[in-house]
C-alpha cells in the first residue's frame, strides 16, 4: 500500500494516473459526504469534481500535512460550507431585491421627470466635443476608469481628466437652471 506521502509527491510531479486513482478511490464517498451536507446530489458531485480539478491546477503548491483522506473530507466540508453560504447571500439579495422593487413603484410623474432628465442629458451630451462626450459616456454609463479610457482611447490621463472637467461644468451649468 502507497503511503499518503507518496501519493502526494507523485501528484505534485504531475502524474495524472495517480490522481485519476486518487480520485477512483475516493470519489464515491466524498459525493455521499457532501451530500449529507448539501441534499442535492448534482451539486454535491461538483464540489468534488471541483476539489479534484483544483488539486491537479494547484498540484505544485500541494502541501498535505494531515492524512489524505483527512484532507479531502475537510476540504468538501469546506467547500459544501461555502456554497451553504453563497446560496444565503444570493437568496438574501433576492428578497431585498423584490422588496425594493415593490417599494419603489414609479407614478407617471416620475418616469415623466426621467425621461425629461434623459433627453436633457442626451442634448448636453451632443452638443459636447465628439471626444469630451465620449470619454464622459465611458466614465458615467460604462463604468470604466480613468486609467481604462485613457487605454483604449490613446490618450493621457490627464486628457480624460481635463474632458470629464469640461464635460461636468457643462452638465452642472445646464441641469441647475
Amino acid at each position: 500500500m502507497i503511503r499518503d506521502t507518496e501519493i502526494i509527491g507523485r501528484i505534485r510531479n504531475g502524474d495524472a494516473g495517480q490522481l485519476e486513482s486518487l480520485f477512483r478511490s475516493s470519489y464515491v464517498s466524498l459525493v455521499r459526504y457532501a451530500k449529507t451536507l448539501i441534499k442535492d446530489h448534482d451539486t454535491a458531485e461538483e464540489i468534488v469534481q471541483d476539489l479534484f480539478f483544483r488539486l491537479w491546477q494547484d498540484k505544485e503548491k500541494l502541501n498535505i500535512e494531515s492524512s489524505l483522506n483527512g484532507y479531502l473530507f475537510r476540504s468538501v466540508h469546506n467547500r459544501c460550507l461555502h456554497h451553504i453560504e453563497h446560496n444565503r447571500v444570493v437568496e438574501r439579495h433576492a428578497v431585498e431585491m423584490l422588496n425594493h422593487q415593490s417599494e419603489s413603484q414609479e407614478s407617471p410623474s416620475d418616469i415623466l421627470s426621467y425621461k425629461e432628465l434623459q433627453e436633457k442629458v442626451a442634448r448636453i451630451l451632443e452638443r459636447l466635443p465628439e471626444r469630451c462626450g465620449k470619454i464622459f459616456t465611458m466614465s458615467r454609463f460604462e463604468g470604466l476608469k480613468y486609467t481604462e479610457i485613457a487605454e483604449k482611447l490613446s490618450v493621457s490621463i490627464k486628457t480624460v481628466e481635463a474632458n470629464m472637467g469640461r464635460a461636468l461644468k457643462e452638465f452642472r451649468k445646464e441641469l441647475t437652471q
